[in-house]
């Protein structure tokens, strides 16, 4: 599976983004994709994550609220609405694929990722 992640920008704060990911290759089995984001001198953390059929979604706690994730199975695509932006919410931003039915927000359940894009937001 490849992932191609893009949408990443600089925009000002209370303003809105949206990322897209792309993915390709075999992408059968049920599988959840979610996204991750990693700023500066942190550690990837979870964003949000979707169900394969789209029918359950899951968001850390930072972005609930401003943050809405939904995927296209026919275009094998998930996408990341951001609201609101805040300055703190700069980061690289990752599309992820875990093999399984349930959302996890731990990295090292995830078995693919793409190569990530980069959101900037200022005060």
């Amino acid at each position: 599976v490849q992932l191609q992640a893009s949408g990443g920008g600089l925009v000002q704060a209370g303003g809105s983004l949206r990322l897209s990911c792309a993915s390709s290759g075999r992408t059968d089995s049920p599988y959840t994709m979610s996204w991750f984001r990693r700023a500066p001198g942190k550690e990837r953390a979870f964003v949000a994550g979707i169900t394969r059929s789209g029918g359950l979604s899951r968001y850390g706690d930072a972005v609930k609220g401003r943050f809405a994730i939904s995927r296209d199975n026919a275009r094998n695509t998930v996408s990341l609405q951001m609201y609101s932006l805040k300055p703190e919410d700069t980061a690289v931003y990752y599309c992820a694929v875990r093999r399984a039915l349930d959302i996890s927000t731990v990295t090292s359940e995830y078995d693919y990722w793409g190569q990530g894009t980069q959101v900037t937001v200022s005060s």
